[in-house]
């Protein structure tokens, strides 16, 4: 089953958020690393490379995810959950893909600010911008740095609560992210 139903959770919802938590995860761990090399190390090149490209094919999936949950029922919550509950959820979930596209969007106006594209894996070329403000590079990487950490935290929490209904409540939540129903 690809597609949600008001019960489960279809094949691409969950392959694509999980696809996104790994690569989420592992951009932010390269990042921190990132920063730290010097010129004469071997990947001060490489790693951002990598890091924009995965970055840029995030951004592809994380559209692809907000259209997809336009377009599919979403499952409906468990009766037991409270009304708090509910709302957190709501509020994290927007709050998620609001630093996603936060993020994606400054690491974008960092990587451009000097007029360049960005190179995609040699795939494509994603255009340069023309800077749309002075100090470009420098107020999108510290967008980029603290939004970053902020996702991650929110992750954390996220995945705490998941945790939460899986061996407190004993509910399904979490088996609605991992188990797809085959029809």
């Amino acid at each position: 089953m690809l597609r949600n139903t008001k019960l489960n959770y279809g094949l691409i919802a969950i392959a694509s958020h999980w696809l996104s938590a790994v690569v989420v995860i592992g951009l932010f761990a390269v990042g921190v690393w990132m920063v730290e090399l010097t010129y004469y190390s071997a990947w001060y090149k490489t790693a951002p490379h990598w890091h924009k490209s995965v970055g840029i094919l995030l951004l592809v999936v994380t559209l692809f995810r907000l259209v997809w949950r336009l377009v599919n029922p979403k499952p409906a919550p468990e009766q037991n959950h409270q009304k708090w509950e509910k709302i957190s959820a709501h509020i994290a979930h927007g709050a998620i893909y609001l630093l996603l596209l936060v993020i994606m969007d400054a690491g974008i106006l960092i990587s451009t600010a000097e007029g360049r594209g960005i190179m995609v894996f040699d795939w494509f070329e994603l255009p340069g911008l023309t800077p749309l403000i002075e100090n470009q590079a420098d107020i999108a990487g510290d967008i980029h740095q603290y939004a970053a950490y902020s996702l991650i935290a929110l992750v954390l929490l996220h995945a705490l609560g998941a945790l939460k209904h899986h061996f407190i409540d004993k509910d399904s939540t979490l088996l609605k992210m991992i188990k797809f129903n085959r029809g």
